[in-house]
């Protein structure tokens, strides 16, 4: 299978509230050698206020930010689609990707109306994140790769680490440097430790994780707590109830289970939190860290027969970790929407139009949508795309609710908030991330754009 290396570049650290502004991915062989490669940008959507500390960090003016030769980020969404249907099937590759840049790519496609959000795992597609590979790497192989360290502790970041494993001139925090940085180190793992590398590969497949675990056998799953790696040797010990990508984990060394599997169902639930956890949820479809575990001592072994001998414990298990979300609210903003529930074939259908449509004939379209959620983003994108099919009116009224978005308490929700952009402005001078000249050009930017929303007067 081909390997689809990418990386984003956004204007922040939040997925919902944020949006990207650089794409870059390379399409290799197995082998890693270049297939294609793309490398486009987009300009700031108008409901979005971009983060200072993203801005000085990827180097980015606003005169970036509003170049109109540049697509919207509408119009980025459908070719970022295009191209993940050309490169299609492929293992879509990133550094911290699972976390954060599938996020953005999904969030990409559900607030611009693309029918599909999930087309990394869709048509053949797999995905792998090299951030958990060298985690896993460190913990099993560790004299694979050279380790710099921050404060005296091994730094995972990928323009430090880089580096040190021998690749010259890092072009950090631009999405085609990172792209080629990662490659780099995927090259080095697959020579210098093949059999680990094989390993890793075998996690991108949920259907192979779900088979490996289900045999029951003891296996070693690698974990990042809070940015501190921990190896469990455990066994599978069942499956979410009506979640199947959500399995349980035992931890087979910290403690014997025989006292677990005859417990109550609240004792269970228990084992699922804490700092001492006996159960752990694993991601099935989310590329985890999970590995054969050769020659396992006598009394893992005896553990783990201990829970493969009782199905019905696996089913109790299962349950409980249902339990753990029987009593979560529903979000208020549609950002945080994306996976209350799968579009409707009518309304893929409606997508699909809307995406082709002329500007008239989609306002049209987004009153056939039967799901509120679409309907809400799609008001929006007629906003950003087509003001003058609004009253101005109306395009005052969406201005200030959006000053007033911006100029809210600071936890809020995670959106960029004027508050917000002020602190951030200070870090990053006190960083020396960026000149005087420039962190006064970012502050007269942003602070245009708040009063021009206040003001009535959608930004452009």
């Amino acid at each position: 299978m081909t390997f689809a290396f990418y990386d984003f570049e956004t204007t922040g650290t939040n997925p919902a509230f944020d949006q990207p502004l650089q794409f870059a991915a390379i399409l290799t062989d197995d082998d890693f050698l270049e297939i294609d490669r793309i490398n486009i940008r987009c300009r700031l959507a108008p409901h979005i206020l971009p983060a200072p500390m993203a801005m000085a960090i990827t180097n980015v003016t606003p005169s970036m930010l509003m170049d109109r030769s540049l697509p919207s980020w509408f119009e980025f969404a459908e070719i970022l689609r295009h191209r993940i249907d050309k490169w299609s099937p492929a293992c879509w590759t990133g550094y911290n990707s699972i976390r954060f840049d599938e996020e953005v790519l999904r969030q990409t496609f559900y607030q611009n109306l693309q029918p599909e959000i999930f087309l990394t795992q869709t048509n053949g597609n797999q995905r792998m994140d090299m951030l958990r590979a060298v985690q896993s790497v460190r913990m099993l192989a560790q004299d694979t790769l050279t380790w710099p360290e921050i404060a005296g502790k091994p730094t995972y970041k990928l323009d430090q680490l880089a580096p040190a494993n021998g690749f010259s001139d890092h072009k950090a925090h631009d999405a085609l440097g990172d792209v080629l940085a990662t490659i780099h180190l995927a090259r080095r793992i697959q020579n210098r430790a093949p059999e680990l590398w094989s390993a890793l590969l075998s996690n991108r497949n949920k259907a192979d994780v779900i088979s490996r675990l289900s045999s029951g056998r003891p296996m070693v799953l690698i974990e990042n707590h809070f940015g501190r790696l921990k190896v469990r040797k455990g066994s599978y010990c069942g499956v979410q109830d009506n979640y199947m990508s959500a399995a349980a984990f035992f931890d087979l060394e910290a403690s014997d289970p025989s006292d677990l599997v005859e417990a109550d169902d609240d004792t269970i639930f228990a084992a699922l939190s804490g700092e001492r956890r006996r159960i752990v949820a694993v991601a099935t479809n989310r590329d985890p860290s999970l590995f054969d575990l050769p020659d396992p001592p006598t009394e893992i072994v005896h553990r783990a027969e201990i829970i493969a001998s009782r199905p019905d414990f696996h089913r109790r298990v299962g349950a409980a970790l249902a339990r753990r979300y029987q009593d979560r609210q529903e979000p208020a903003d549609v950002e945080k929407l994306i996976y209350s529930g799968f579009y409707t074939s009518a309304d893929k259908a409606l997508l699909t139009q809307f995406q082709v449509a002329k500007p008239p004939d989609r306002k049209e379209l987004l009153n056939e949508i039967a799901d509120e959620r679409l309907r809400k983003l799609g008001h929006r994108i007629l906003l950003n795309e087509t003001p003058n099919l609004f009253a101005d009116e109306h395009l005052s009224k969406a201005a200030v609710a959006l000053a007033e978005r911006w100029t809210s308490e600071l936890d809020r929700n995670g959106w960029n908030t004027d508050e917000q952009v002020r602190n951030d402005l200070l870090k990053v001078k006190e960083m020396g991330l960026a000149t005087e000249a420039q962190i006064e050009e970012i502050r007269t930017f942003v602070s245009a754009r708040i009063s021009s929303a206040a003001a009535g007067k959608m930004p452009t």
